[in-house]
């Protein structure tokens, strides 16, 4: 009998999401969140694509994944190269998708054991 232990259960997993929320682990969150797999979902402290700042992406230097995905909103749009600087210089990679995209590819980074964040904006 071969036993295989099964760490997903412990981890934070995407498990929906739609216009304005999205839930992790069952828990819906409507405001814009960070979330990785194995620390406590936070409050990410912004509203909007405008209102984005250098300081909310260095709110993910200290946890120090390899990878940061970006859930723009509802659409697809960049953020711009000095908002995400800092975590260049820590050579933490950003990727940008729209918010669908990248919900569904935290969690397929996170399944592969990778050091992974999500910073997923909720505009409300």
């Amino acid at each position: 009998m071969k036993l295989h232990q099964d760490s997903s259960g412990a981890l934070n997993t995407v498990t929906g999401y739609g216009a304005g929320y999205v839930d992790i682990n069952l828990e819906r969150h409507t405001g814009s969140i960070i979330v990785m797999p194995e620390k406590p979902v936070i409050s990410w402290p912004v509203s909007s694509f405008e209102a984005l700042s250098p300081e909310h992406f260095a709110l993910l230097i200290e946890p120090a994944p390899e990878v940061v995905i970006f859930g723009s909103g509802e659409r697809l749009r960049f953020p711009h190269p000095r908002l995400t600087a800092a975590l260049a210089a820590h050579r933490i990679g950003v990727e940008t998708m729209d918010f669908k995209a990248a919900c569904r590819t935290y969690n397929i980074l996170m399944a592969e054991g990778r050091k992974v964040a999500a910073a997923l904006l909720i505009e409300g």
